[in-house]
């Protein structure tokens, strides 16, 4: 009889299956895994949210979890779908009132000023603050880049704080070429804040619709010329 109707282990000294073998060099930071990490972070560069979709595709060929890179099904999608819109809303609002203008931050965002009254260009922004930034920033920066540092850097508090602390300061820096100082800054400040909830929820769901509510709500803001009122409701 066989080794599995007898119930016997297999032998020690098996060969593991080529599946396994390639699935844990795409795991590792080997060769593989770098190449990995460098194909994946370069997809932007063809088309968004190209990144997002290889991150998708690693995780499959890798076997890795989806629960490690934040991917958990909401207990409620309803309740996570709402919890989510409400937060981006109230913390972009919080941002234009209160935080950016005490970072000195310019009451109009000159790089997307051009969105203001612009039908025409409502589709194309639409499209990357929701698909490429809800889905594909926050699968990229939070899950994809919190599971590859979390096993390099471990799991303990300090790890898990540098982890939160590395990520927002790269998340700010990729904003500033195109939105400037205040937009690095603000974009590192939401990198803070969505970081350390991830750490702390190991959940990303919220996190997307948050983020897609955060940047609808910016592109709004423009769209209607309401960028100033908002900047000065607090400070005059």
């Amino acid at each position: 009889m066989s080794a599995q109707l007898l119930n016997l282990p297999v032998e020690a000294g098996a060969a593991p299956q080529s599946g396994d073998r390639f699935a844990a060099r795409l795991r590792g930071f080997g060769p593989l895994g770098i190449l990995a990490i460098f194909v994946i972070l370069a997809g932007n560069l063809i088309v968004v949210p190209l990144s997002a979709i290889l991150v998708l595709v690693w995780v499959r060929w890798s076997r890795t979890p989806w629960r490690e890179i934040g991917y958990v099904r909401p207990k409620s999608w309803l309740r996570t779908v709402a919890v989510g819109i409400a937060f981006g809303i109230a913390f972009k609002l919080l941002m234009k009132m209160i935080v950016m203008p005490l970072l000195g931050a310019d009451a109009i965002n000159q790089a997307f000023h051009y969105l203001a009254g612009n039908r025409a260009a409502l589709p194309g922004i639409l499209y990357a603050v929701i698909v490429g930034a809800g889905f594909g920033e926050e699968t990229v920066f939070r899950g994809y880049m919190f599971e590859r540092l979390g096993k390099l850097f471990g799991s303990g508090v300090g790890a898990r704080a540098s982890i939160v602390l590395l990520t927002a300061g790269w998340f700010g820096l990729l904003h500033y070429p195109v939105q400037g100082l205040a937009g690095a800054e603000q974009a590192a400040i939401v990198g803070l804040v969505f970081g350390t909830i991830l750490t702390i929820t190991g959940r990303i769901w919220m996190l997307m619709f948050a983020h897609a509510a955060f940047d609808v709500t910016a592109v709004a803001i423009i769209y209607w010329n309401l960028e100033s009122a908002v900047a000065h409701l607090v400070f005059k």
